[in-house]
């Protein structure tokens, strides 16, 4: 028996919902179905247990002896960072200035072929090596892989 509190009180559209599936002979059975679709899923999707991905890193250093962080921060970083952004395929790309350094951490995108990344990058580097100051190092290029950053480490 239900009390006067029960009865006047108003029902939203999920709680009709509830209703029909509370008392209803086809819930036991669409649990059931749902439960077998998510075990056959389960056991249909292809997996890998150490699957490959490329993601191409590249470190490039440009060392400046004996200049400061703003100074080479105006004269290379800028400069070649503007360069390295016509690399088609590049996602991202971090920039540091320190003491007798500039260093880019380029990212290509997800997929992309490494060599190519490389061949691309070092085309740009090398064609516009006259931007670079005097007194300032030839680049140097250091690929990183997936492989190459630590997972775990004790």
């Amino acid at each position: 028996m239900k009390n006067d509190h029960e009865k006047n009180e108003k029902v939203g559209l999920s709680g009709k919902i509830a209703k029909a599936f509370i008392d209803s002979k086809l819930t036991p059975l669409l649990v059931i179905a749902v439960l077998l679709l998510g075990l056959f899923a389960v056991l249909n999707t292809p997996r890998e247990e150490e699957p490959q991905i490329s993601v191409p890193m590249v470190d490039v250093y440009i060392a400046y002896p004996g200049h400061t962080a703003e100074d080479i921060e105006n004269r290379i970083t800028k400069v070649m960072e503007k360069k390295l952004w016509e690399i088609d395929g590049i996602e991202y790309i971090y920039s540091t200035s320190t003491p007798g350094m500039a260093n880019f951490i380029t990212r290509f995108e997800v997929g992309s072929d490494l060599d190519q990344s490389l061949v691309r990058l070092y085309n740009i580097l090398m064609s516009n090596i006259d931007e670079l100051p005097e007194g300032a190092m030839e680049p140097l290029v250091k690929p990183i892989t997936i492989d190459d950053v630590p997972i775990v480490s004790y």
